[in-house]
Order: structure tokens, then sequence, then C-alpha cells
């Protein structure tokens, strides 16, 4: 059974500048109704552990680090590359380089492994973008906030942008559901261990991500007691072909963004 798994998001922070997933949803068209169940998570076939948890790709016996909001970014975009037609590669030395030119994480010095703000993670994937394994980088779109506990928005966004990422403050009781296979659902006197960041990718009766190379089931009850922070994050790749997808007001996001450029640099 696998110890060393980390966490690493450290907890939300709020701003009023933030966009908000509510106001682009168009009216006329409405956005489609989504099916029950759905997602594309199939299309990955190893989705790795990307330094955030044992992996040698990093450095030969590397235990891990609290990068859980760049692997769930290159997740994302793993995602979001193969449904377009070119799939990028990652490793965990790129999911760590991303990590240390934002926080200064050294793998050297323990003491520098104290995780990262998801929304200057978002902002730098805007900006500067993800780096893959060939030293290419994937920026992204736009990033919105959902409404905490808001399952319509949740789902609808899933629908939209293929993937969504989610905040959490992780209990005890979810690493032995982890290693059991099992779903996680609140356990009643669970302690919190620490902030994680988990992509969401799929609907199958339950919610499913991925985390630490594996796909994982979440109930609706876990995620919203222990969500802190949601983004509906919209792709780079759908951005360049000037599409909006399922009736997403893309074009309204892009000339907001235009005008909140000095904003969002501050």
């Amino acid at each position: 059974m696998i110890t060393q798994l980390r966490f690493g998001k450290k907890p939300a922070t709020k701003d009023s500048r933030d966009l908000l997933f509510a106001n682009y949803r168009t009216t006329t068209p409405i956005l489609p109704s989504h099916p029950a169940q759905f997602g594309h998570e199939t299309l990955i076939q190893a989705w790795q552990m990307l330094g955030n948890g044992p992996d040698d790709s990093v450095s030969p016996g590397f235990q891990g680090a609290g990068d859980c909001v760049w692997a769930g970014g290159d997740h994302e975009t793993m995602l979001w590359t193969t449904e377009g037609g070119n799939p990028a590669t990652f490793t965990g030395a790129n999911a760590i380089s991303d990590y240390s030119a934002v926080t200064d994480y050294n793998p050297a010095d323990p003491g520098t492994d104290q995780g990262t703000d998801t929304r200057v993670a978002l902002k730098y994937r805007k900006n500067t973008g993800l780096i893959d394994a060939n030293g290419n980088r994937h920026k992204i779109g736009a990033y919105l906030a959902l409404e905490l506990g808001n399952m319509n928005q949740l789902l609808e966004a899933l629908y939209v942008c293929d993937a969504v990422g989610i905040g959490i403050q992780f209990p005890s009781s979810a690493m032995a559901q982890f290693n059991a296979g099992q779903p996680w659902d609140p356990v009643p006197g669970a302690t919190i261990d620490g902030g994680h960041y988990i992509p969401l990718m799929a609907v199958r009766n339950n919610l499913v991500v991925v985390t630490w190379a594996q796909l994982q089931q979440m109930t609706v009850a876990f995620y919203q007691q222990y969500c802190d922070e949601v983004w509906g994050i919209l792709s780079q790749e759908f951005l360049d072909k000037g599409v909006s997808p399922e009736g997403f007001n893309l074009s309204q996001v892009q000339a907001d963004l235009a005008a909140l450029t000095s904003l969002q640099s501050s």
C-alpha cells in the first residue's frame, strides 16, 4: 500500500475580481441538458503520479511532493489535448518544474515544499502555461469560479469544459477509502489532513476525479462537505478554435479578460 501520497493545495482564497461561471451561461440558446452519466476519462490509459507521490520520473527514489495543483493541471491538459487529437505527454519532472517555478520549491530542501495557492496557479496557467515533457507550453483561456455546493453549476461546467478543478480539505478517512478502492464519502469524526486539488472528469453514478495516478469516485455528499473552491477552466485549445463549446459564452469571457488584464496581473 502506498503511504507517501501528498497533498499540497493551500486554503482557498477569495477575490472579488473572479469571473463567475453563473455570469457566462448563455440564455439563448440555453446550455444543453447533460446526460445522467458522461465524461471522457477513459481516453487516458495511464494518468501517472506526476510527482504527487513516489515518482522515479522526477529522480530515482523520489518520494513525492505537494504538487497536486500542478499534477491536476497536467491531468486536465492530458485530457483536453487527447480530445483535440494532439495528445501531450507529461511526467513528474515537468510537473515539479512548474511547481518549483511558481513556489521556489527545491526537491533538495523539504522545507520548501509548502504547496500552492490554486488561484496563483490558474493565473500562471493562463499567462505562461504548463510545460509538457517536450518543452511545449499549454495555456488555458479563462478560469471561472463556481458556487460552492451548487450541483447544477458543477455538472454544467463539467459538460462544457470536460474537466473541472476542485479543491478540497482532505479528511483522514478518505485516504483509507482510497487505499481500499472505495468511493470517498463523509465519515463522522474525520479530521482534516490537508488541502488537495482534484480534477473532476466524469459522472458515473458518483462523481469521478483523478488523483495519485488513479480515477477515484466520490459522492455528492463528500463534494459538498469538503470542497472549498471549484473552477470551470476553459482550455486554450478550445479558445483557439474560436468556437463556443456547448453554447458557453466564450466571446464575452474573452472581452472581459481583455478589459481585466491589468487587474488580474496585479
